[in-house]
């Protein structure tokens, strides 16, 4: 177990593509290893998503561990620590919202964000098991916010508004206070 460091706007390896998760990588020691310290980074940063390219690993991996309950943008669905392993979102409908994201690779800034609001992921879990969880509101942004990283996009590279595009102290001073509070994406 261990912190690992997590890169940022700039390095190359956020903008690969990654690769699958091998099916005989799943469930051995090596996997189990990265999961924890995937885990252990995202409590460390503070975060409630990561995906493995955010650690300089390019493969197919991401988890999220959202907590449910009121928020800026209403009440939040909790959603317990998931692993997110070859994950294929679809989305459900043609409805978007716009959220404030952030992001621990692109630390010190937000940018409002419109992305669709009902979506599907199949995906493998850590056990390697097929799994489908459909998504709304909030928790579908956190999802296509992860994923994005496993196709070499940031969050910035979908802001349409260039003056939606602020600095996180700007945004804690200026516009949280009109929105409530939610985690960082």
């Amino acid at each position: 177990m261990a912190v690992r460091k997590i890169i940022r706007m700039g390095h190359p390896n956020l903008r690969r593509i990654a690769s699958p998760v091998p099916n005989d990588f799943l469930g051995t020691a090596e996997f189990s290893r990265l999961l924890e310290d995937m885990v252990d980074t995202l409590h460390d940063y503070g975060g409630i998503g990561l995906a493995a390219p955010q650690i300089d690993v390019p493969m197919r991996l991401a988890i999220i561990e959202l907590p449910g309950g009121p928020s800026r943008y209403g009440e939040l669905r909790a959603i317990p620590l998931t692993v997110f392993v070859n994950p294929v979102l679809r989305v459900l409908d043609d409805s978007s919202a716009g959220y404030w994201e952030g992001c621990l690779s692109v630390p010190g800034l937000r940018g409002l964000v419109a992305r669709p609001q009902h979506v599907e992921v199949r995906y493998e879990n850590r056990e390697g098991a097929n799994s489908v969880i459909t998504l709304n509101g909030f928790s579908a942004t956190v999802v296509q916010h992860e994923f994005d990283h496993l196709d070499g996009r940031l969050y910035v590279d979908r802001i349409t508004d260039p003056a939606k595009l602020v600095f996180e102290e700007e945004f804690m001073q200026h516009i949280a206070p009109t929105l409530g509070n939610v985690p960082e994406v």
